[in-house]
């Protein structure tokens, strides 16, 4: 479950001060309601994923303590 900041706080900050948790969690949202998104929405999801990969947070190999998924708490 995500404990954190809403999109509406998010909104009026830039994405280089997100957490990675808020990136990775709105990522997710995002991905979820793609085919329903509009200009708007497709143009902040990609905001996020731009954040993402300049940030490098990518994880593709799973260990003994941490899944392919970020944890969003």
């Amino acid at each position: 479950m995500y404990v954190g900041r809403d999109m509406t706080e998010l909104s009026m900050i830039p994405k280089s001060k997100w957490k990675d948790s808020e990136l990775a969690f709105f990522h997710h949202s995002f991905q979820q309601i793609a085919p329903c998104l509009n200009a708007e929405g497709q143009a902040i999801h990609r905001e996020i994923i731009e954040e993402i990969e300049a940030r490098g947070v990518k994880r593709t190999e799973a260990t003994y303590t941490k899944g392919t998924r970020p944890s969003y708490d």
